[in-house]
């Protein structure tokens, strides 16, 4: 089935554990009526699908696909941030839809790169990209997704993993003593640990212990805030440690996948402090591993910006099953 001969509008969403966003894809990778419906407002989703249609003017949809924070294996899916739970077979029915398709959040950001105006990236060192080669993809945000991009024949495939949960390496003796910290805490402590918004707040906890302060009850945005401002020294140690560690799994990834093709780092918490971490510990550690030293300085690692990736990416994968029926 192609494209031309799909119906439009189709509706394309991404849920997260808050809030549930939606769109009307008029043609193709053009959306319209883009609204952000908080999750904890409705009883399952399909009230809250019919609710945004309805506010949408009821359009005839044939045709969705939906961006989950979930892993998503066979028809069952239990939000784990959420009460939401369902089958995905039922609800299709119950929407009368003749496709309906669900993907990882952070697969459909992996697709949604595919689509990105260059004028949504911000480039943090590096050469060129070079074409048909790997991309990665990894974001802190609520938790740390992690993605690539494999070029084949087709275009880029993208990879359905749990690359957060991976074990977190440390670098040097500051990063031993906040890993250890958050060891005797959790016992197995992944890079999500830290590189996330609860992350932040960890390392600063770990710092603040080392150095016998009375720790304050930050949020990550209020970290932030301090450390750029200057009014806290902690903090902006806390956010360079952050920095540096984000650099290391960044490299890791980078190296595992081949990913000449570009390092590209989706998520909320970057774009906040973007002209700092222009100028942060970030790239210098991405470049610090040895032998591979010239090998990593010259892949570029580029700050996404734009609104509604997830968004992007479930029309993205919506089209490409559609062309494949």
């Amino acid at each position: 089935m192609s494209s031309t001969t799909t119906n439009f509008p189709r509706l394309v969403a991404d849920i997260g554990g808050t809030n549930a966003r939606f769109a009307l894809e008029t043609a193709n990778q053009v959306f319209e009526k883009i609204e952000v419906l908080p999750c904890n407002d409705y009883n399952t989703i399909v009230d809250a699908v019919k609710e945004y249609l309805k506010r949408a003017g009821s359009p005839v949809i044939k045709h969705a696909a939906v961006a989950i924070a979930n892993p998503v294996f066979g028809d069952w899916l239990q939000m784990t941030n959420h009460h939401w739970s369902f089958s995905i077979e039922t609800t299709r029915q119950a929407l009368h839809l003749e496709t309906l398709l669900f993907i990882n959040d952070f697969t459909a950001q992996a697709l949604a790169i595919t689509k990105t105006d260059p004028a949504d990236l911000v480039q943090i060192g590096g050469m060129q990209a070079e074409e048909d080669a790997p991309k990665a993809v990894l974001g802190p945000g609520t938790g740390l997704g992690v993605s690539g991009l494999i070029p084949s024949p087709s275009g880029y495939i993208p990879l359905a993993g749990e690359g957060g949960h991976v074990s977190f390496p440390p670098f040097d003796d500051a990063e031993v003593m906040v890993w250890q910290y958050a060891k005797k805490k959790f016992g197995h402590v992944s890079a999500e640990r830290f590189l996330s918004g609860a992350g932040l707040v960890l390392i600063y906890e770990a710092l603040a212990e080392r150095e016998g302060v009375k720790r304050q009850t930050l949020t990550p945005a209020e970290i932030s805030e301090r450390a750029l401002s200057g009014t806290s020294p902690l903090c902006r140690l806390t956010l360079d440690i952050f920095c540096a560690m984000l650099g290391t799994v960044a490299s890791n990834l980078a190296l595992t996948l081949g990913a000449r093709g570009g390092v590209y780092l989706c998520g909320g918490i970057i774009p906040r402090f973007i002209d700092y971490f222009k100028y942060s510990p970030f790239r210098n550690r991405f470049e610090n591993k040895g032998r591979f030293d010239a090998y990593l300085a010259t892949i570029p690692v580029y700050v996404v910006l734009s609104k509604y990736p997830g968004i992007t990416g479930a029309a993205v994968a919506l089209e490409n099953h559609l062309n494949n029926m």
